[in-house]
């Protein structure tokens, strides 16, 4: 089983993060390559304070966590992914999706370019050692792969927060 992190830019989503979280989910659902090997659900990336309640400045569930079974090629999931956002008609939002230490930034535009999404393949396939993708790099075309604890992340892991479940994919 592999985890990965799905988090839509707030400033690019233009019916919420949340919204566009649950409309990736509905199409990873229905996608018959992804479907059986994935499971997912949207929490929020923001902290639970001890009373209970979020963070202040909370943006809501924003957040996908989404577990693969082994028999699903990355590729094949970074491909729906990149499918969704084709088929948003401009209106696609920027995504970020982890896995472990290594993220990558999808804008839409990797879906044309085969070597782009090589390297994005390749930087989320090196978090389970594979490879010889180096995470601390610009994956290039409209791709940005990075990892944390290198200087070039953001600094520290995402959705540790505790939010809620909205079923599987």
């Amino acid at each position: 089983m592999h985890e990965y992190d799905l988090r839509v830019d707030p400033y690019s989503a233009g019916q919420g993060p949340e919204t566009e979280l649950r409309s990736l989910l509905l199409w990873l659902r229905e996608d018959e390559t992804v479907r059986r090997e994935a499971r997912g659900r949207i929490r929020s990336s923001a902290a639970i304070s001890a009373a209970g309640g979020t963070a202040m400045g909370s943006p809501g569930f924003d957040l996908l966590q989404l577990t693969v079974g082994s028999g699903l090629a990355t590729g094949s999931l970074v491909f729906s992914v990149l499918q969704w956002q084709a088929s948003r008609h401009g209106r696609a939002p920027a995504l970020t999706v982890r896995r472990g230490p290594y993220e990558v930034t999808l804008t839409g535009g990797e879906a044309g370019d085969p070597e782009a999404l090589q390297r994005i393949v390749a930087v989320l396939e090196n978090a389970r050692g594979d490879g010889d993708a180096r995470g601390d790099g610009d994956a290039r075309g409209d791709g940005d792969a990075r990892r944390d604890g290198d200087g070039s992340g953001d600094g520290g892991a995402r959705g540790d927060g505790d939010g809620a479940d909205d079923g599987t994919a």
